[in-house]
């Protein structure tokens, strides 16, 4: 089978490679960015802009995939909120370009378009867990553009008879993970600290936020089997299905540390709006697919903090 991971130079394209390589022995081919660097020297990789329909039309032509897996995305709800105009031309006007290159094809590969749990946004007490079908209410940019382009999916695989998925992958961490987000910074913090970089304060923004998270390495395996055994137009939740406070998160990491470590918050991590919970509800991926989660919450945090210990 051939695979083509578009937006792959990124946290989730580097592990998505791995996999689709190492373990599904498939052929992997990439696109990225012309400044991007891949971790993965061994597969073939395009430089284009996915907000080029050209470039794209070129890469298919090309690798001619069985399989697509839409990654490209500016995901940083922060960035998001600084610059709305950049979020919505990669997720939307991107995503709308690469279903366009789909749909001129002469077959019908698999597209597996990348959504997130953000797309949820206000969630009432009483819809948590959060299914499938549960109403939309996003609370950011980012997260309003990745609803759009959920919306989107479903569109052309009805009305154009495309062979789309879609997915929600709620909050991912692991190894090598940007800063940006939130574990990799408790956890460079925690490292620079430890290495005496830093005085012993530890910077942090909303702790009472209660998010699910997952490892990496059981997001991209759910990437996998979805991509095989998923059904047209449907969309499907990655997650854990269990919501943590940040605070605890905080506790867990700081129990790692090799020094007393004291938090205190900083203004400008303080998003705009903060949705207080966002859990999902896996029970339509574990039907379709038998994925579950194997590596713990504990074990994740722990490797992670080892990456930037060893920075």
């Amino acid at each position: 089978m051939k695979a083509l991971i578009i937006g792959g130079a990124g946290f989730v394209g580097n592990y998505l490679i791995k996999h689709l390589k190492n373990d599904l022995k498939w052929d992997v081919f990439v696109t990225k960015m012309a400044h991007e660097k891949l971790n993965n020297e061994d597969v073939e990789s395009f430089d284009i802009d996915i907000l080029d329909k050209d470039q794209i039309k070129e890469v298919f032509e090309k690798v001619k995939p069985d399989y697509i897996f839409h990654l490209a995305a500016q995901s940083s709800v922060a960035l998001s909120w600084k610059n709305p105009s950049l979020t919505i031309d990669v997720n939307v006007k991107g995503s709308v370009n690469v279903l366009d290159m789909v749909r001129g094809l002469d077959y019908k590969p698999r597209v597996l378009l990348i959504g997130s749990g953000e797309e949820y946004g206000h969630i009432k007490p009483e819809e948590s867990p959060i299914v499938e079908d549960n109403v939309a209410r996003p609370g950011n940019i980012y997260a309003a553009t990745k609803a759009c382009q959920n919306m989107i999916g479903k569109i052309y695989a009805d009305g154009y008879d495309l062979d789309i998925m879609m997915v929600r992958a709620f909050n991912h961490i692991g190894p090598n993970q940007a800063p940006m987000f939130v574990v990799a910074d408790f956890c460079k913090q925690v490292a620079e600290i430890e290495r005496g970089e830093k005085e012993p304060i530890i910077y942090t923004g909303n702790l009472s936020a209660k998010r699910d998270f997952t490892d990496v390495r059981d997001v991209v395996r759910a990437y996998g089997l979805l991509i095989q055994k998923g059904k047209k137009g449907e969309t499907y939740n990655i997650g854990s299905g269990h919501a943590i406070a940040i605070q605890d998160i905080l506790n867990r990491i700081l129990e790692f540390s090799r020094i007393k470590i004291k938090n205190e918050v900083d203004p400008s991590k303080i998003r705009p709006v903060d949705v207080p919970i966002i859990e999902a509800d896996t029970t339509k991926i574990r039907a379709c697919t038998g994925w579950i989660p194997y590596i713990s919450l504990d074990t994740t945090l722990l490797e992670t903090l080892e990456y930037w210990r060893n920075i």
